[in-house]
Formats: structure tokens, sequence, C-alpha cells
């Protein structure tokens, strides 16, 4: 694919070859999610779900003080509850399901702050980078909510029921090599350094047969709950190209009685 890229008001996005890099552009306030980035970063996932030639995902957050704080306060705080379930919850759910199903890997670069929805988006990646001075947690319970986006599934299943209880009901914030002592990050780097250390990852993911790194992918998430739909997706692809397949098509077209051969 040729170079293209675009700049929306609060979410930057951009292919270059087989890597898209999107970059959440609130810096002023910690990059914190709204509507609007849910809208925005919406479209961006399902543009890169239709792009073959994409390999790759990196997310970072703009600026060096924050990856993101979470959703906007300001945002959600002022919706009825009928509308919070309608819209912010839903769409964020669906916003976070559907970038963790994306066939590319994704690698968010933790830049700074990470917490609460922030945290959550953090965790719909594969792999994560973070630099060594960030902390990150979940401090909901602070103002009397929960992680609202998947945060208490995804935790859990990355680093223990045991320990993401002790983030979640403390609300308190952990360093960054602690977060990759107990598996949450893959890699702590100095600050100057991470872009780079993320750049050359995706280039040795996007250098590997891509098809072979998406059905890894796929096998690996499919390995719990996920597991019917990892082995439904590889049994109909297998079967659809069968020489039983074509007889079963060529039979229906003819209308005729197949004859199978279990090849």
């Amino acid at each position: 694919m040729s170079e293209a890229s675009a700049v929306l008001s609060k979410v930057c996005f951009e292919t270059n070859g087989q890597v898209a890099r999107i970059l959440l552009n609130r810096p002023d306030k910690l990059n914190a999610i709204d509507g609007d980035m849910l809208d925005q970063l919406t479209g961006i996932v399902d543009r890169i779900d239709q792009d073959a030639e994409v390999r790759v995902v990196v997310i970072r957050g703009c600026g060096e003080r924050a990856f993101c704080v979470g959703a906007d306060i300001h945002a959600w705080s002022s919706l009825e509850p009928l509308d919070m379930w309608r819209r912010w919850i839903r769409e964020g759910h669906r916003l976070f399901d559907r970038l963790a199903a994306l066939r590319q890997p994704v690698i968010a670069v933790l830049n700074g702050y990470t917490l609460g929805g922030g945290l959550e988006l953090a965790l719909a990646a594969d792999m994560r980078l973070a630099a060594d001075k960030i902390q990150l947690g979940f401090p909901e319970v602070s103002i009397a909510t929960i992680p609202g986006w998947g945060g208490t599934r995804r935790l859990p299943d990355l680093i223990g029921a045991g320990r993401a209880k002790q983030m979640i009901f403390s609300g308190q914030s952990i360093s960054a090599d602690r977060a990759e002592e107990w598996g949450l990050v893959n890699e702590v780097l100095p600050l100057p350094k991470l872009d780079q250390r993320a750049d050359e990852l995706a280039r040795q993911i996007a250098a590997n047969a891509p098809l072979a790194v998406q059905f890894a992918k796929q096998a690996i998430d499919g390995a719990g709950p996920g597991s019917a739909v990892a082995l439904e997706a590889f049994a109909g692809a297998l079967s659809a190209h069968s020489h039983d397949a074509k007889e079963g098509l060529a039979s229906f077209r003819e209308k005729r009685p197949p004859q199978f051969s279990g090849k």
C-alpha cells in the first residue's frame, strides 16, 4: 500500500508500508478518551481490519506525559444512565473488542501515565512496551465506579486474579518495573528509546509471513474461551477449499447427489 495518512481532530492515523500507526492526540487532556475519540478510533480500527496490506499496528499517546489517562470524566459524568448504557459503555466495549480481534498484531507504546480506560485500551493490544518512569493503574474505585471497558476481564487473564484484584480494589498505580515483573508489559525502556524499540519490533513482525503471524495470533487468542471461534474459523477455511467442497458446490449446481471422497 502506498503511504497514506489521515489526521482527525483528536486522533492521528497513518499507514506507511505495512505498519499502521495510531496517535491519541489530546495531550492537553493527557489523551483522555471522549465521545469523538471513541468514534474516530472505531472508524480507524474498522479501516485497518479491511486493509490486507497492513501487517502491524502501533498505538501511542501524544506527548511525553501520558499514553492515556482513561475516559474523560467530563464526557461520561453528565450522561443519563440509559445513555451511559446505550452509547458510552457499549461503544467502548465494541471498540476495544474490535481492536483485540484485529488480524494484525497490535503494539501499545506506553509513553506516559496509563490509567483506567487507557490501561484497558493497552490491554486490548497484543504487546505493551512501557517507558521506565510511567505509572499504570485502575483508579476507578476512588471515584465510586469500576473499570468499564473490559478491565475486569482482560487484566485477570493477563496477570492473574489475585494481582488484578489488588490493582482494582486498591486503586493504586504500579510502576513500569512492577508491571513487567507481573507480565502486564512486555518490555520497559528509557523513554528516548521507546519509539525506536517499537519500530524495531514492528519491522521484525512485518518482515515475517503475514498469514502465519495472523494464524498464530488467532490460535493464541483462541486458547481460552474463544477456542470454539478459532477452531470454527480454521476448520471453515480448510473445509471450504477441499475437494469435497468443490464436489458439494458442483452437485448443487448440477442438481445431483454429491460423490464425496474425504479429500
